[in-house]
């Protein structure tokens, strides 16, 4: 009873940061989609590779809370309050966090890995233990550390390949042990549209990143260019489906993820017409809350 009553579970709850969760599994959900129409299933490995993916997602918003706090990035940041910077979670709170985090993701990993191939399959089980670790690398040094690569302008590509490339392609070979050329379209849009939010995100923040020398793409670019940079993200990923579907063909209902694509188109006239970065916040939501919603109705009806 002493122990539950010393642990804050809203706080960690909210470190959690669950609106980003959606997004994070969208990948999971269109690459295993694509193996149940490949005639390639199994309910156990859909549902590790989810735990599996949320719970990185959970590690790197630890870390990203916990990187950005001690550095004093998150003080006078847009949107929700982040927990270390606010003094809700202590720093060493939030290392414990991290740790508790990366080995519970981790021992589900293995599990995931252990269903897929068996253990018979060691190169490919070696290769996803790897990417497993590269994982977990890539979420704390988002933030953590000198080398940070979300400090340098590089978080647009870790996004593309962990939530695009990853996410579709990985999830797809636990079930089928292959791969197909044309998945890359589809990889590639999701991730396309990950990194639409994550640069959302950093048009909402320019200001204070740009304060702490946190060098995004954004700041680098600027608010202007960055406007045209989220306009090709978002129409590039739109385009790659079609592709997809169109080289896919087999029934106009295939199409049904069009529906999806309205609050895209949407968001790039307010993203356009937008003066104040803060208000912004909103409408990254709607992005990844839109790459959820087409991840299920291209699951459903392709």
């Amino acid at each position: 009873m002493y122990f539950c009553k010393k642990i804050n579970f809203k706080a960690w709850i909210s470190a959690a940061r669950l609106r980003t969760l959606p997004l994070s599994v969208s990948g999971i959900i269109v690459g295993s989609s694509l193996a149940i129409n490949h005639l390639f299933w199994k309910s156990s490995i859909f549902w590790l590779a989810i735990l599996t993916t949320v719970g990185f997602q959970v590690l790197s918003n630890f870390a990203n809370d916990y990187g950005d706090g001690v550095r004093g990035t998150d003080d006078n940041r847009e949107g929700e309050k982040r927990l270390v910077a606010s003094g809700v979670i202590s720093p060493k709170q939030m290392k414990r966090g991290i740790l508790m985090t990366a080995m519970v993701t981790m021992i589900i990993a293995i599990i995931l890995i252990y269903r897929a191939f068996g253990s018979e399959d060691f190169l490919n089980s070696l290769l996803f233990f790897i990417l497993g670790i590269a994982s977990i690398i890539a979420a704390l040094k988002y933030t953590i550390g000198e080398n940070a690569y979300g400090y340098s302008g590089l978080g647009d590509a870790f996004v593309f390949l962990f939530f695009g490339l990853l996410g579709v392609l990985g999830s797809y070979y636990l079930f089928a042990h292959q791969l197909k050329w044309d998945l890359l379209l589809l990889a590639s849009a999701i991730g396309l549209l990950s990194m639409a939010v994550l640069n959302l995100n950093n048009m909402r923040d320019i200001k204070n990143d740009a304060l702490h020398l946190k060098n995004t793409l954004v700041v680098s670019l600027g608010s202007s260019k960055a406007k045209i940079y989220h306009c090709i993200l978002i129409c590039l990923a739109m385009v790659l489906t079609l592709l997809y579907s169109v080289i896919n063909y087999h029934s106009i209902s295939q199409f049904a993820y069009i529906i999806a694509f309205i609050p895209l188109v949407l968001n790039l006239v307010r993203v356009y017409k937008n003066k104040e970065p803060k208000l912004l916040d909103s409408e990254l939501k709607k992005v990844a809350l839109s790459t959820f919603l087409f991840a299920l109705l291209f699951g459903f009806f392709h």
